[in-house]
């Protein structure tokens, strides 16, 4: 939303969450996790970019795995929206951060590469989406970026992700 909090943490801090509720926050993996076990759960991405051009995407389905699967998206529903489809390309990533690295590449990490943390994928590209870059970073996959949406040189103004029962 601004840049106040930093992104780019370990493991144990995406675990068990960070930030403040009231701004800029990541609710943690073990609670996403706990949400999406109990019951089936749909996703929403808000994104707006500098220009005041605001976008979604949801997907009709969502769920991860616990700590022990590496917290992968193991469940993703169709999507629909106006931003475009950029995060089904990370259905079966395990989430990785710079000191827990499951990206499924042994040449580099891209949670470190990117200055953040999420479900990288293992082809060529390290993500598709990712919004725990680093604000108002620019650099190739380095900010808070939907491809589908600005592509991968542009970092978002604001980009939120909420889920609720389905």
């Amino acid at each position: 939303m601004d840049g106040s909090v930093n992104f780019h943490r370990n493991w144990t801090e995406y675990k068990n969450g960070f930030g403040d509720l009231n701004g800029e926050f990541f609710l943690g993996l073990d609670k996403i996790f706990e949400i999406t076990a109990e019951r089936r759960q749909e996703l929403l991405f808000l994104l707006e970019d500098f220009e005041g051009d605001k976008r979604f995407e949801k997907y009709d389905k969502f769920a991860i795995g616990n700590e022990d699967q590496q917290y992968e998206l193991h469940t993703l529903g169709d999507a629909s929206g106006t931003a475009g489809d950029s995060f089904s390309r990370h259905r079966g990533r395990k989430f990785s951060t710079f000191d827990r690295d499951n990206d499924g590449r042994s040449y580099k990490n891209c949670a470190e590469e990117s200055t953040g943390a999420w479900w990288y994928s293992s082809n060529y590209y390290c993500q598709f989406c990712q919004l725990t870059g680093t604000y108002g970073n620019n650099d190739y996959e380095k900010g808070v970026n939907w491809f589908d949406f600005r592509g991968s040189y542009y970092s978002l103004k604001k980009a939120v992700m909420m889920i609720r029962p389905r």
